[in-house]
C-alpha cells in the first residue's frame, strides 16, 4: 500500500495514456483486417491487401489530398496573422486592446456548431459559394485565435534585453527581428502552426457547415460509416498516426541533443 500511494499519480497517468491510446491501437490492428462484409468492426482474417492499395476505394486519396491542402493554406494564414497580433498585442498599446484580448478567446470558447453556423450565415448573406475557398477561409478564422495564444504566451516571456543589446551593436530593426526576435519566438509560433494544422485537417463540424459538394477527408469518413467503413481508412489513420508519433520522437530528440550542447 505504501508503494501504492507513493506512486498513485503515475499510475493513474499511465493508465489515462493508455486509454487514449488505445482507440488508434484498435485502428492500426483492424488496418490488417479482411472484413467478411462491408464493415470493418469484427476481426476476419490477417490481410495486407489494404496497405499494399491505400487508394482502392474511390476518392478517398483525393479527400485525403484536399484536407492537406486545406489544412496547409489555413495554417499558413492563420500563423502569419496569429503571429503579427499576437507581437501587436504584447508590444503596442492601443484602444480597444483588452477588448480585443477578450475576444481572441471567443472561437476557442464557443461551441463549433454555433461558429459553424455563423460562417455559414456570413457566406449566404455575402453570396459566396460554398465549396473549397469557403472551406479555407472558416478554417482559417477557427485557427487564428489557437496560433494567437501560443504565440502570444511565447512573445510575453521573451526577455526585451536581449533585443536592447542586438540595437545597442548597431542592428537595424530587420536584422535585430529577423536575428534576435524571430528565432526567440520561434517555437511558439512553430507550436501554434502545427496545432493549427492539426485542428483545421480533423475537423468535421465546421467543414460540414460550409462545404457545399467538397468533400473533405474527415467528411469521407463520416459518409463511409454510413454505408461501410473500408479497411483503407484505417490504413491512412495508422500512417497519420505512426508520422506524428516520428515528428514528436524527433523533435524530442533533437530538443536532447541541443540541450546536451548547451550544456558546459
Amino acid at each position: 500500500m505504501r508503494w501504492l500511494r507513493r506512486n498513485f499519480v503515475v499510475i493513474v497517468g499511465l493508465l489515462t495514456l493508455a486509454y487514449l491510446i488505445l482507440p488508434n491501437i484498435v485502428v492500426m490492428v483492424f488496418s490488417f483486417n479482411k472484413p467478411a462484409g462491408r464493415f470493418n468492426y469484427r476481426w476476419q482474417q490477417f490481410s495486407t491487401e489494404a496497405w499494399t492499395d491505400p487508394c482502392g476505394v474511390a476518392d478517398l486519396c483525393g479527400s485525403l489530398t484536399l484536407s492537406l491542402q486545406i489544412a496547409f493554406w489555413a495554417t499558413v494564414g492563420a500563423t502569419v496573422l496569429g503571429s503579427m497580433i499576437a507581437f501587436a498585442l504584447v508590444r503596442y498599446r492601443f484602444r480597444a486592446r483588452g477588448a480585443i484580448n477578450s475576444l481572441i478567446f471567443m472561437p476557442m470558447a464557443m461551441p463549433e456548431v454555433v461558429m459553424a453556423a455563423s460562417l455559414l450565415t456570413l457566406f449566404l448573406n455575402l453570396g459566396a459559394q460554398l465549396g473549397y475557398m469557403t472551406i479555407l477561409i472558416a478554417h482559417t478564422m477557427f485557427c487564428l485565435s489557437f496560433v494567437v495564444v501560443a504565440v502570444k504566451a511565447r512573445v510575453m516571456s521573451m526577455d526585451p534585453r536581449l533585443e536592447e543589446a542586438a540595437r545597442d551593436l548597431y542592428a537595424g530593426p530587420v536584422q535585430t527581428f529577423l536575428r534576435v526576435t524571430l528565432p526567440i519566438a520561434a517555437p511558439g509560433i512553430a507550436a501554434g502552426a502545427v496545432l493549427a494544422f492539426a485542428l483545421s485537417f480533423d475537423d468535421f463540424i465546421i467543414t460540414n457547415f460550409n462545404s457545399g459538394s467538397t468533400v473533405t477527408f474527415p467528411m469521407f469518413v463520416w459518409g463511409s460509416a454510413q454505408r461501410g467503413t473500408p479497411v483503407q481508412i484505417n490504413v491512412i489513420g495508422t500512417a497519420m498516426f505512426a508520422i506524428a508519433v516520428l515528428i514528436v520522437v524527433a523533435g524530442q530528440v533533437v530538443s536532447s541533443r541541443r540541450k546536451q550542447k548547451a550544456q558546459p
